[in-house]
């Protein structure tokens, strides 16, 4: 199933008008359960590394900064239900190239999974060395997520806080060079595909 026009164009006019956009039902209830499913997020805390901060030979852990859990994603050996995900990415790059002018050319994804009570503090997802992460996008896999539970993720905005709660099947995308955002702590394990749209082949 391919993303509906109407979803694609949601994105480029919230980007285009103000940086960010947010889609429900970007992967279905039943595309979520399946991935869900999977071996690994089964057993996320056991096959996920916890997530540094920076890149590379910068990069630490610290824990009073993110507490997440991830494990990236390999395009080529990814399981089926994860591919779903990958092709519609294709697809929103591909049309993203043509309603904005841009010239995005591939995406870096993994699984994140956040135990309960953990966040990730206000930060910027692109690196000061390395400017090739020029979208972010997160698809949530929170099968009903109540208000109550927190775990929003808060951009900070020109014209104020926006929070989004990570409802399954919803996809957030924002430009990961201007908007600071940060995850707020959640009552319960959080679970998402998160990554970035680059102007370079991963």
């Amino acid at each position: 199933m391919n993303i509906a026009q109407h979803q694609l164009d949601t994105i480029a006019d919230g980007l285009a008008e103000n940086g960010y956009a947010v889609v429900d039902h970007f992967l279905s209830e039943d595309e979520v359960r399946r991935i869900l499913q999977l071996d690994d997020f089964k057993n996320a805390l056991l096959h996920f590394k916890k997530a540094g901060i920076g890149k590379s030979t910068d990069k630490q852990i610290n824990e009073s900064i993110r507490g997440d859990y991830i494990q990236w994603i390999d395009k080529e050996t990814a399981p089926p239900e994860i591919k779903v995900y990958l092709h519609r990415l294709s697809e929103l790059i591909a049309f993203v190239n043509q309603a904005l002018f841009l010239s995005l050319k591939d995406a870096e994804v993994h699984m994140t999974v956040y135990p309960e009570g953990t966040y990730y503090k206000r930060h910027l997802d692109q690196f000061r060395k390395d400017d090739h992460r020029k979208l972010s996008v997160i698809c949530y896999l929170n099968e009903g997520w109540q208000e109550s539970h927190g775990g929003q993720l808060r951009m900070y905005l020109p014209e104020g806080e926006k929070d989004v709660l990570p409802v399954a099947g919803r996809l957030v995308c924002f430009r990961s060079d201007q908007i600071e955002h940060e995850v707020i702590a959640g009552t319960r394990e959080r679970m998402s595909l998160t990554g970035w749209i680059l102007d370079r082949i991963a």
